[in-house]
């Protein structure tokens, strides 16, 4: 009985997302979702509960998605190179699925609380640590990771709401290059080290992740990590578009 229903849930799920993919967020109301699972509308509010539930399943169902391909993706022995493959597979998962996008994003039905979509962002995490590692993030992680997501969000969000024909496609590689400018060191002579104070603090607060310290206590590790972070999130980021090509600034 268990698995019967569960392969019922499927089923309705696909033809909702079948729905959303080729005519739209109105597209989806319980009698067509029903007719195209083939199933009687009381077995949709049995399993769902209503509407709403049936759409924030398909949040969740949109987020396994995206996740399966962002895990897809082969993770090589540059940082940097991986985080510009992971936001041209958000954009293009966005523009090619804006329907589920919009749900996923723009509706305010993703709390945190979706497993597939915590694990997105823990990705983008693992690849801004691998850059903190390496003495080449300006910011902390968590600061890092919070702009690289709300830039991603915005500019897929823009293009979606845009026409297509007005759409200016070079826009989501211009923001991706302007945000790894801001919290990398990418474009300064990336095969030195960087003396960047910001950039250093990161690295070794993510080698502090590792619990690499026994000469210091628990709260004492808490304590450097919290200033480490301060370190790094008041630096010099802001800066960083100048000190690119030596100028200052002045024309």
């Amino acid at each position: 009985m268990q698995k019967r229903t569960a392969r019922t849930r499927e089923r309705v799920l696909a033809a909702a997302a079948a729905l959303l993919m080729s005519e739209g967020r109105a597209a989806v109301s319980t009698r067509a979702v029903s007719a195209a699972a083939g199933v009687q509308p009381p077995t949709l509010y049995r399993l769902f509960g209503d509407k709403e539930g049936l759409l924030d399943a398909l949040v969740t169902y949109g987020f396994q998605q995206y996740l399966a391909e962002k895990q897809a993706l082969a993770e090589t022995d540059d940082p940097i190179a991986d985080l510009r493959r992971s936001w041209d597979l958000h954009v293009e998962f966005g523009l090619s699925r804006p329907g589920f996008y919009v749900l996923m994003y723009g509706e305010g039905r993703y709390r945190g609380d979706i497993p597939a979509g915590l694990e997105t962002i823990a990705i983008l995490r693992r690849n801004l640590a691998r850059v903190a590692a390496a003495g080449r993030l300006r910011m902390s992680v968590e600061r890092a990771a919070r702009l690289m997501h709300a830039s991603g969000l915005g500019v897929v969000l823009s293009l979606i709401a845009t026409p297509p024909p007005e759409r200016d496609l070079e826009l989501p590689t211009v923001a991706r290059e302007h945000v790894l400018r801001t919290i990398t060191t990418v474009g300064e002579c990336e095969q030195e080290p960087t003396t960047d104070v910001a950039a250093r603090a990161v690295a070794l607060r993510e080698a502090l992740r590792g619990g690499g310290t026994p000469v210091l206590t628990p709260s004492e590790r808490a304590l450097l990590s919290d200033w480490l972070d301060r370190i790094a999130d008041t630096g010099p980021a802001r800066d960083a578009p100048h000190r690119r090509d030596g100028h200052d600034g002045h024309r």
